[in-house]
C-alpha cells in the first residue's frame, strides 16, 4: 500500500487545489448543498457537498469528575440522544470559544472558570465541510438565570455521568452523539495523561474551512 507524506508524526495534510466552478444549489435553514468542480491529479472533478458553519461542543466535567449530558430529540434519527451541549458558528463574527461559553449558558444554565480546547473533528468529510471543536470547560457554576428555550430544546433533560460511565456507554454502543463520543474519549485519555494534551481556549482553528 502507497504512503503519502514525510514519515513522522501522522497528521492530516491541507491541500489548495484549483476550483473552476462553485455554484450554490440549495439554501436550507440551517446549511446548503453547493457543487464544485476541481482539478485533481490533471481530472476534473465535480462534487456535491453539504456547506457548513460549523459548530462549537463543550465536555463540561464538575470537580467530582462527572460530565454533563443533556438529552434532546434529533428528527432525522427519530432518538432523543444523549448530547453535550454544541451549537452552530452561525452569530457572525463571533468567536469560536464565545459561542462555546453562550451555548453552555443557553443549554446547560452553566458558566465555567476553566475553558481548554480538547478535540476538533469533520463530521462527514467525504459530504460536508462541517467542522466541529470540542471545549473542556471546569469550575463550573450556575449562571443564576435559567435560559428560555423552545422547540427541540424546550424540554432538555440535564444528567450528571462519571467519565468513566459515559466511556461504557460509547463502547457499549448505548451512545451514540459523535460530540459526546469524541469528546468523552479525548476527555479519558486526556485526563490519564494528566491533561498534557489540552490546547489553549485561544488556540487558532487553522483546519476550520472558513475559518482558517
Amino acid at each position: 500500500m502507497p504512503e503519502s507524506g514525510e514519515q513522522g508524526l501522522i497528521a492530516d495534510e491541507p491541500l489548495e487545489l484549483e476550483i473552476t466552478d462553485s455554484r450554490l444549489d440549495f439554501a436550507g435553514h440551517v446549511w446548503d448543498v453547493r457543487t464544485e468542480t476541481f482539478v485533481y491529479n490533471d481530472a476534473k472533478l465535480t462534487r456535491d457537498f453539504v456547506d457548513h458553519t460549523g459548530a462549537v461542543a463543550v465536555v463540561a466535567l464538575d470537580d467530582e469528575g462527572r460530565m454533563l449530558l443533556i438529552q434532546q430529540y434529533r428528527h432525522p434519527v427519530r432518538h432523543r440522544e444523549w448530547e453535550i451541549p454544541a451549537g452552530l458558528l452561525d452569530v457572525r463574527g463571533e468567536a469560536p470559544l464565545l459561542a462555546a461559553q453562550r451555548e453552555l449558558a443557553e443549554e446547560a444554565d452553566l458558566v465555567a472558570e476553566q475553558w481548554n480546547v480538547l478535540s476538533e473533528y469533520y463530521t462527514t468529510p467525504g459530504g460536508s465541510n462541517e467542522a466541529i471543536r470540542v471545549y473542556l470547560a471546569r469550575g463550573l457554576a450556575p449562571t443564576g438565570t435559567p435560559f428560555a428555550r423552545e422547540a427541540e430544546e424546550a424540554d432538555i433533560v440535564t444528567r450528571w455521568v462519571a467519565l468513566d460511565e459515559v466511556v461504557d456507554g460509547v463502547l457499549a454502543r448505548r451512545l451514540q452523539n459523535p460530540s459526546l463520543t469524541i469528546g468523552a474519549l479525548a476527555a479519558h485519555a486526556a485526563r490519564a495523561r494528566d491533561w498534557a494534551s489540552l490546547g489553549s481556549p485561544e488556540e487558532p482553528w487553522t483546519r476550520h474551512p472558513r475559518l482558517h
